[in-house]
């Protein structure tokens, strides 16, 4: 049984091995300062680069975590520090539901609540992308808080604290850096996500936007259009693209690493 264990384990890292690799290979000659800082060539000409995808895709999960984030600590404090059992386990549930629901339908979802009959916007694919973060930022938090020793949790109600004082004074400082790792969790899934923003972005033009209310270009939206052009050098953008798009949760993943670490290590100090 160990030894089909460490196989197991070596297969999932061979085929993560080989897609960074590929990805590598065939993105690696696209990278450039005009690929990362030009804004896409004009139909049918050469050239050009993804400086609007790249800034769309920061301005939309930006947003997306500025209303996904605050919601969801908020849902995790609820439902450690002063929900009933029942309410815990309903909120949780449903939260594990909606987790569990295909992007896609939430990005029909959006589509048919704002964007029918409408042009499409950033702000649009930024609701999405909550959507998706959502469950996500609020179970890992909840997750988090539910560490916090309930001597700390003592402690403040000994001195005279209030219960909500008391959380937003000594519980949420204790496990802030563990609710950072969930955030960028979050972030680093949502950034790749495609199939809700294919329904809500509108069609944008090739010049950077930096206007939320107004269609806007995403990475993984242009790693797929470019992936259907007949063009081969479309094909090696694409690549290119799907490169960076993987350097940048890599980045974001790394940080979160970083910060669940140091976060054990707290919790780990004042217990």
């Amino acid at each position: 049984m160990e030894s089909s264990a460490w196989v197991a384990a070596v297969i999932a890292v061979a085929i993560l091995a080989f897609v960074l690799i590929s990805v590598f290979i065939k993105g690696a000659g696209a990278l450039n300062l005009d690929f990362l800082t030009k804004a896409a060539a004009p139909f049918g000409e050469p050239g050009g680069g993804i400086a609007e995808a790249i800034v769309g895709s920061a301005i939309i999960v930006a947003i997306a975590t500025l209303i996904a984030v605050p919601i969801g600590i908020l849902v995790a404090i609820y439902t450690t520090e002063f929900a009933s059992s029942r309410s815990s386990f309903a909120v949780r549930y449903v939260l594990d539901i909606l987790n569990g629901v295909p992007t896609i339908i939430t990005g029909i979802f959006i589509f048919g609540l704002l964007v029918a009959g409408h042009q499409g916007k950033g702000i649009y694919g930024s609701i999405a992308l909550a959507i998706v973060m959502l469950p996500l930022v609020a179970r890992s938090a909840a997750e988090v808080l539910t560490l916090v020793p309930p001597s700390v949790k003592e402690g403040g109600l000994a001195l005279g604290g209030s219960r909500w004082r008391t959380v937003v004074s000594v519980v949420l400082p204790t496990a802030l850096s563990g609710m950072l790792t969930a955030a960028l969790v979050a972030v680093a899934r949502a950034a790749g996500e495609t199939a809700p923003l294919l329904f809500v972005l509108g069609i944008p033009g090739p010049d950077v936007s930096l206007d939320p209310f107004q269609p806007m270009n995403a990475l993984p939206i242009t790693i797929f259009q470019k992936s259907q052009s007949p063009n081969p050098a479309d094909h090696t953008q694409a690549w290119g693209a799907a490169l960076l798009l993987i350097f940048l949760v890599l980045l974001v993943s790394i940080i979160a690493r970083l910060l669940s670490a140091r976060s054990r290590k707290r919790l780990s100090a004042v217990r």
